[in-house]
């Protein structure tokens, strides 16, 4: 009986250093990524104060890209160990410019991931503060709904067809690499936090880093 116990605990033990190790990943990777758009901010040549980008009213974008995600659910039935990749296609973003250099925005992130065979998207509908640090480098971030549903292409009555909300924090860094007119390209990152509550009150958590590009129209 001892003897279970202890293998008991072990394997414990060893599941939440495999959780702790693979949450310190993605963290790194997300400080790599805000460390490098940092850097291409600070080496920009053009200055604010030569600025002659002008952004007013509302603005508007939707990206694209990838990244890895990781689900835990108090069931069991993910782990933080599984980590996959996953798109993000496409990422919405809606605001109104308060300044040219600050902004009150909207954002619909989020990322597809696998459980049981099913295809399932985990985002949510994140009211959120952009703001120009630099002419062209940018940080973002906010709370609000975290929404966990079925893949618009994969939904199956009574197999994959629940909805679960819950709360979720974002925060994201980006680059304008390209501007002409009233439009932008920009690369960035982005990590997503947030927990839903399924059926059975089970909690499933998630965490997501991606990279990707955004178009945006001011």
């Amino acid at each position: 009986m001892k003897s279970r116990i202890h293998e008991y605990l072990l394997k414990l033990n060893n599941k939440v250093k495999t959780k702790t190790i693979k949450k310190q990943i993605i963290l790194k990777m997300a400080c790599t990524a805000f460390t490098l758009i940092s850097a291409m901010a600070f080496a920009q040549y053009n200055s604010y104060a030569k600025n002659n980008f002008n952004r007013d009213g509302f603005m508007f974008e939707f990206g694209l890209g990838g990244g890895i995600i990781s689900i835990e659910d108090s069931a069991g039935s993910q782990s933080f160990d599984d980590a996959q990749g996953g798109g993000t296609f496409p990422e919405l973003k809606l605001g109104y410019m308060l300044n040219n250099r600050f902004a009150i925005t909207v954002s619909a992130p989020g990322m597809i991931y696998t459980v049981n065979d099913n295809d399932r998207h985990f985002g949510g509908i994140i009211p959120s503060v952009q703001y120009w640090v630099k002419d062209r480098w940018w940080i973002h971030g906010g709370a609000g709904l975290a929404i966990d549903s079925p893949a618009l292409y994969d939904i199956k009555d009574n197999v994959n067809d629940d909805w679960n909300t819950g709360i979720a924090v974002m925060v994201s860094t980006g680059y304008e690499v390209y501007r002409k007119n009233k439009f932008a390209l920009n690369v960035q990152s982005k990590v997503l936090l947030g927990g839903v509550k399924l059926e059975s009150n089970i909690d499933r958590e998630a965490v997501q880093f991606s990279l990707g590009i955004g178009f945006s129209w001011f």
